[in-house]
């Protein structure tokens, strides 16, 4: 279906998102240094892991003339031929993961104020995708993210 182009990683709400390589994601928590791994940051209990599609981040910047790299919506997985609304309800793999979509990441104002304003009408339904880890692992740039039946 689609691979993994980015991992990212905050330590704490508002931290800077750190770049890995790979990940060891942890099952019903969230990727082990990050942010949702603890379930007081988390919105909803199963938004453990976000994920959001590398085409939408360009999409944004092509339509809107200003640059945004692919750490700023501060998802932690960053995909590329993959729609990801469509794995909504749906279990998946990323790499060793099994994934479970939960619900749409929409854009809300601190994604406004964390990116650019005019961002968050745009990424209405393009925001992300927010997951609960079903079978954790390791995950790595690279990987494949594949439907499961």
């Amino acid at each position: 279906m689609g691979t993994l182009r980015h991992i990212f990683i905050a330590p704490a709400p508002g931290a800077p998102m750190v770049e890995l390589a790979q990940a060891e994601a942890i099952a019903g928590r969230g990727l082990e240094g990050d942010r949702y791994a603890d379930e007081v940051h988390r919105e909803t209990p199963d938004g453990q892991l976000t994920l959001i599609e590398l085409e939408n981040i360009e999409a944004y910047a092509e339509t809107s003339g200003q640059p945004m790299a692919p750490h700023e919506p501060r998802r932690n997985l960053v995909t590329r031929g993959v729609r990801l609304n469509e794995l909504r309800g749906r279990r998946f793999r990323v790499g060793d993961l099994e994934l479970e979509g939960v619900e749409l990441c929409e854009p809300c104002a601190l994604f406004g104020r964390r990116t650019q304003v005019e961002a968050v009408r745009f990424f209405v339904h393009r925001g992300g995708l927010r997951c609960r880890i079903v079978k954790g692992g390791r995950v790595k740039r690279g990987d494949a993210v594949v439907a499961l039946p």
